[in-house]
Order: C-alpha cells, then structure tokens, then sequence
C-alpha cells in the first residue's frame, strides 16, 4: 500500500502528521512520494500514525523476522 493511501486509510493529513513529525507538510508530501528512503524514517513517518514497523523477510520455507532495525 502506498504511503498516502496507509496515511489517508488512517484518517490523517499530510498537515496533521507534519505537525506530529515537526515538519512542514511539504516534507510529508515528498516523502510519501520517494521510492527509496532510510528506514529510520519510514519507521518514524509509521509511528507517528499509531503504528509500528515491522520487517519480514520471506523465503519459500517461511518468514523471518529481520530485528536490526528495531528500536
């Protein structure tokens, strides 16, 4: 699901979570747009709706975990 689609099923504005983030809104705009970004701040742009992330690794025998970048 793309960014913006995660944010509005969340019932949230890119100005509502630029304030939680300490943003302006053109940066959440930006950011929803990028096809590449760290995942501290995917992580941060996640939790800041409520959420948590999360990364799986899958391979044909199942699902793994991944806990380095947990914080």
């Amino acid at each position: 699901m793309p960014l913006h689609e995660l944010r509005q099923a969340q019932a949230l504005s890119q100005d509502t979570l630029a304030r939680t983030l300490h943003v302006n809104q053109a940066a959440i705009a930006k950011m929803e747009r990028r096809t590449d970004m760290y995942i501290s701040t995917l992580r941060n742009y996640i939790r800041a709706m409520g959420g948590e992330l999360e990364i799986i690794a899958t391979f044909p025998e199942g699902q793994v975990k991944i806990e380095n970048f947990a914080n």
